[in-house]
């Protein structure tokens, strides 16, 4: 899906999503990705099954700067395990998981307000 919206020029911005990768704005990524508010990376995973503390080491060194940290679960909504959520809790993060397609377009609202936000987004 092609998303447009205006934002700061210093922000990253979802351009598009799906058939397995993503446009931010204006670079190509196949597969999931990490998006930190200067810089966006390939992230190593294609499930919520994989996530482990681990997984979120550079969203944890920003944590405290953020005000939103999204979770694009893949085609739809899952949970996170307990642990994972109480772990990422006691690091100063909380996670609004919802579907990747949700979480695109909730990221792109939440960063034309202004407001600090980082994702993961699994791809699909």
């Amino acid at each position: 899906m092609k998303l447009t919206r205006h934002a700061p020029t210093d922000r990253q911005i979802i351009q598009r999503y799906g058939n397995g990768g993503f446009r931010i704005s204006g670079m190509e990524f196949s597969g999931s990705v990490l998006v930190l508010p200067s810089v966006t990376s390939a992230w190593a995973h294609s499930s919520m099954n994989t996530l482990t503390l681990e997984s979120f080491s550079p969203v944890l060194e920003i944590a405290s700067t953020l005000d939103v940290f999204l979770l694009g679960c893949g085609e739809r909504m899952e949970l996170l395990s307990r642990d994972l959520r109480s772990a990422l809790r006691d690091h100063g993060l909380a996670v609004d998981t919802m579907a990747t397609g949700s979480a695109c377009r909730s990221y792109n609202v939440l960063v034309t307000e202004g407001r600090s936000v980082a994702a993961a987004f699994i791809a699909i």
